[in-house]
């Protein structure tokens, strides 16, 4: 049995998920989940996820901007002693955030493949878009859970591939919307 990889982010309805928390990450319209207007129960999901995650895995920038404001967050506490997985092929041991738990480093999308099949739950990625898409094109993700802003941006990162590929076929399983316009849709997605 493979341990379960899940996407978890915040996206617009035309797809982008970069930037959802300010400019300071690159996107002209960063900041978009923070305009949206706040209800509580529409981010219930994240607090849900903890019980499934296990270990974390991140792109090197990801990593970078996350690791040391989540080490220090009372929101993100949970977090600390879990395993943590980062994907870079020019990350080093003396670039790890200090203080943040147990992190490895791993190289290649092989090297994903690889740790599914080691014992253990759910691996959550959290932001990291282009590791995502490589890791959905190479058939690894098992589980979309997203929360769709009713927000269009035009233009930015986005999850999924714009690539000519075999059709992958996704079972809507759990769904939500809130009084904001947030949606929560959960995807299993058919191997």
């Amino acid at each position: 049995m493979t341990r379960e990889l899940v996407y978890t982010g915040f996206m617009s309805l035309d797809g982008v998920v970069d930037s959802p928390g300010g400019k300071a990450e690159g996107h002209r319209s960063g900041g978009w989940v923070m305009d949206t207007e706040f209800v509580p129960e529409a981010y219930s999901l994240k607090a849900e996820e903890l019980a499934d995650t296990t270990a974390l895995l991140f792109g090197r920038r990801s990593y970078e901007a996350f690791a040391p404001y989540w080490r220090d967050s009372e929101d993100h506490a949970a977090y600390k002693e879990l395993p943590k997985y980062v994907v870079s092929s020019a990350l080093t041991e003396a670039d790890l955030v200090d203080g943040w738990g147990e992190t490895t480093i791993l190289r290649s999308t092989e090297d994903v493949a690889a740790l599914k099949q080691t014992e253990g739950g759910g691996i959550f990625i959290h932001g990291s878009a282009e590791l995502a898409r490589r890791l959905g094109e190479a058939d690894l993700i098992d589980r979309y859970n997203l929360l769709v802003f009713p927000v269009l941006l035009g233009a930015g990162k986005s999850l999924f591939s714009r690539a000519d590929r075999d059709k992958q076929q996704l079972r809507l399983t759990e769904s939500a919307s809130y009084a904001n316009g947030v949606a929560k849709l959960i995807y299993t997605v058919q191997h």
